[in-house]
């Protein structure tokens, strides 16, 4: 019988045994267990032991990449995918393999202790092979983290480029913060999307909570008016303080088939003029 034949057939024969010893090593270790997530892991311990049962039949214990571990490897990266979701730890996710190595040992000690070389290849063999998997979940885990804060930040950049409506074809894009190659592509989208939608005339980008204007910013900004252009709609750029005015005429950049104003309420009136709207005030009240 082969060392992973050996495996199985002791796994199978001390499962229950196994099972508690390692439950309740990982409530020790773990911080939140309650009665919903203690039979939750009871249930994922239980499905552990039979794939490992399964894939050690097939006597491949030195490749987690063979055939017989693929259930394996879907199992553990739907547990290590759902642990990053939940806020776990990489330690907390990669601990949930670790933690059998102890009673599973036990095991082999108690049932293989008169044959010392054999012994020692299993444990060596099963030693490395959960180091392995341990390892995989933790690969998983980061890329599963890696996956929700790029979602999440292209959430927030959403979340501080919305396009408003400020009048019938006038749509209105203030900035706040950095302008970055990302976030100028997702203010693009978003404006370029509005235009679509709303068969906006005029687009006025405000510019006032911009904190600096370099020439890196200053290409976006074109690019955006460019874009906007070829979309349908004329741009103003407004929010231009003096410093930035100045910034912009030291750096060269050539802003003169643009529109821009200090103000977003002067470019707003500009706005209006080009659309052939306006806006009466009334006197009716003091």
């Amino acid at each position: 019988m082969t060392t992973a034949e050996n495996v199985a057939v002791i796994i199978e024969k001390f499962q229950p045994m196994i099972l508690e010893e390692w439950l309740k090593d990982l409530k020790s270790k773990l911080v939140r267990v309650d009665s919903s997530n203690e039979l939750h892991l009871r249930q994922q311990c239980t499905q552990f032991l039979k794939l490992f049962t399964q894939a050690s039949k097939g006597g491949k214990l030195d490749d987690i990449e063979a055939r017989e571990w693929d259930e394996m490897r879907l199992f553990l990266s739907e547990i290590s995918q759902a642990r990053a979701k939940q806020g776990s730890t990489p330690s907390e996710t990669a601990l949930f393999v670790f933690s059998i190595k102890q009673p599973l040992f036990t095991r082999l000690r108690s049932e293989m202790s008169q044959n010392a070389e054999a012994l020692a290849e299993a444990t060596w063999s099963i030693s490395t092979l959960l180091d392995k998997l341990g390892l995989f979940t933790v690969e998983v885990y980061q890329k599963s983290r890696d996956q929700i804060i790029v979602r999440q930040q292209h959430e927030l950049l959403e979340l501080s480029t919305p396009v408003v409506k400020l009048w019938q074809n006038v749509l209105a894009l203030p900035l706040i913060g950095t302008l970055d190659s990302n976030r100028t592509q997702v203010v693009m989208e978003s404006l370029l999307q509005k235009i679509i939608d709303t068969g906006a005339a005029i687009a006025i980008i405000d510019i006032t909570g911009v904190p600096t204007v370099d020439t890196l910013v200053a290409q976006h900004l074109l690019k955006t008016v460019a874009a906007a252009r070829l979309m349908g709609a004329d741009c103003i750029i407004s929010g231009i303080r003096p410093q930035i005015a100045q910034t912009i005429v030291h750096l060269g950049v050539n802003l003169e088939d643009v529109t821009t104003k200090a103000t977003l309420a002067d470019a707003f009136l500009i706005a209006l003029e080009r659309t052939g709207s306006t806006i009466a005030q009334s006197h009716g009240a003091h």
